[in-house]
């Protein structure tokens, strides 16, 4: 990453907010490591990712492509801040 968005920890820590804030609302906020499955722990399902990928999109400035809707990016809430920062890097590199 080159230092013009927010880290991994905050993109993460962002993303757990949002995820127990608006799609299981209820659950603390320890309830959910950054390693845990979320499609397939069936904590969000395909209606709930594209909510999430809203989110992503208003709150950190990316765009996801179509081809950017794969299991692998959306698996954890750690792999979703790695997904969120490469688009910000390719994002700032385009620039």
């Amino acid at each position: 990453m080159n230092g013009n968005g927010p880290g991994i920890d905050t993109i993460a820590a962002e993303v757990r907010e949002f995820i127990l804030g608006h799609l299981v609302p209820g659950d603390a906020a320890d309830s959910l490591a950054d390693d845990d499955l979320l499609l397939e722990g069936g904590i969000v399902d395909s209606g709930s990712v594209m909510t999430l990928v809203l989110f992503l999109e208003d709150r950190f400035g990316i765009r996801v492509e179509d081809e950017d809707l794969v299991a692998l990016n959306f698996a954890t809430i750690g792999r979703i801040a790695e997904f969120v920062a490469d688009k910000e890097d390719a994002r700032c590199v385009s620039s």
